[in-house]
């Protein structure tokens, strides 16, 4: 029997991609566990809806992905804090947001955004799955935060609090909801009638288009278009009224939405949404043959990162990896890369060092070890954050290193 859509309920037939067997992302193991610890990995194939053009991974049973122990905290990308403060500077300016407004952040990790709103004098309301990162916030920049899983219920509990936000942010969060209807529907629950609710996430256009294949894995429910999108909100009375293009996550798009009933307008955002839908026409979102030309990418990038790795190998040169994230360990395990070929990789979070890569043996360091090691190529993991990070390692060109990146291409620069 095939999978049902987690939004329309109809058949799931028509597969994007086959990325065959990969384990949880963000579960790091222990560098002891290598030897007698062993893990489970899980079918990875993302499918499209034909009914509603949702693309989403199969029905897989997998472990909870945002636990006590989640490893992901969003104020280590130094461009992703400059990326929250500018839109909190400009959120707060075109909605005349002050002391009787709230902003509720749904996902709000450590409190890299909320805290510019509340260094501001907004009142603010995070919500929180993963009890370390919420106490982060709370601990760090003093964020009232709801420790739990965002939907109906929570939103219940906000408006019987008496509040109702007149902002409501969800960055990169659509993606990781299971019950997306469940989602939206609480969005529109504590929404003041004529609020604002921005949603930030990797455009599917471009995940397409670019061979994003990395941005694939457990965590990641939905791979969204604007199209999509727009019907699922239809459902519970929300209307995209705009659209931003943004470079995050190597090409992302932040959406606006009010109640319908609202008639909230935006003539500059309007602009925007309108040539998005041309372009999502153009392309063919709404087709399954358009979706075709993408399987093949996976394998090519696969074949130049093995060769890359093979020729340096092969001339003696030295390979080692920056970052840990999410998008590397997809790569890496579909690609095959263990630490024959990758014999560490660094990371600035703690909460990542000396840990394993989920499905790899590969061990995680701080990047001072860069230092010490002296590698002639740095694999930069996340390549959404080349520049940044090359900037951070400018040093290492010092003994001659460069850097590579698989996707959208392999690239030593």
């Amino acid at each position: 029997m095939p999978d049902k859509c987690r939004n329309c309920q109809s058949p799931l037939v028509h597969d994007v991609v086959d990325l065959g067997l990969s384990p949880v992302s963000n579960h790091f193991r222990e560098l002891g566990d290598a030897v007698n610890v062993g893990q489970t990995f899980y079918p990875l194939v993302a499918r499209v809806c034909t009914s509603c053009w949702l693309v989403q991974l199969t029905d897989v049973e997998t472990p909870p992905h945002f636990d006590e122990d989640y490893a992901y905290f969003s104020s280590f990308s130094k461009s992703w804090l400059e990326h929250a403060k500018s839109y909190a500077s400009q959120m707060t300016e075109d909605l005349s947001l002050g002391s009787n407004s709230l902003v509720v952040e749904l996902a709000s990790n450590d409190g890299y955004l909320l805290q510019y709103f509340k260094n501001a004098g907004v009142p603010v309301l995070g919500v929180e799955p993963s009890a370390n990162v919420a106490q982060y916030a709370k601990d760090n920049h003093g964020i009232d935060c709801i420790t739990d899983f965002f939907g109906r219920g929570v939103a219940d509990e906000i408006v019987r609090r008496g509040q109702k936000a007149d902002l409501v942010v969800a960055n990169n969060v659509l993606a990781h909801v299971p019950d997306i209807n469940d989602f939206i529907a609480g969005v529109a629950k504590i929404l003041t009638v004529h609020g604002t609710a921005t949603f930030e996430f990797p455009h599917l256009m471009r995940m397409l288009t670019e061979g994003q294949f990395d941005t694939i894995y457990h965590e990641h429910f939905f791979y969204l278009s604007l199209l999509a999108v727009e019907k699922i909100f239809a459902t519970h009375g929300l209307s995209v009224h705009g659209v931003e293009e943004l470079p995050t996550h190597g090409g992302s798009l932040r959406v606006y939405a009010s109640h319908t009933s609202s008639g909230v307008h935006d003539k500059d955002l309007a602009r925007t949404r309108d040539k998005i839908r041309t372009e999502e026409a153009a392309f063919g979102v709404d087709r399954v043959e358009s979706y075709a030309q993408f399987s093949q990418l996976p394998a090519k990038c696969k074949s130049d990162l093995l060769a890359f790795f093979i020729d340096a190998r092969k001339q003696g040169k030295t390979v080692c990896g920056y970052g840990a994230p999410a998008k590397g360990n997809t790569l890496l395990n579909y690609c095959g890369i263990g630490p024959e070929f990758l014999p560490f990789t660094s990371d600035m979070s703690p909460q990542k060092q000396s840990k394993l890569l989920p499905g790899l043996n590969i061990p995680v360091h701080a990047p001072e070890v860069i230092d010490k090691e002296k590698p002639d190529y740095i694999l930069i993991l996340p390549w959404n954050l080349r520049e940044e990070i090359a900037g951070q390692l400018a040093h290492t060109r010092e003994w001659g290193a460069q850097f590579v990146v698989a996707i959208p291409e392999l690239e030593v620069f």
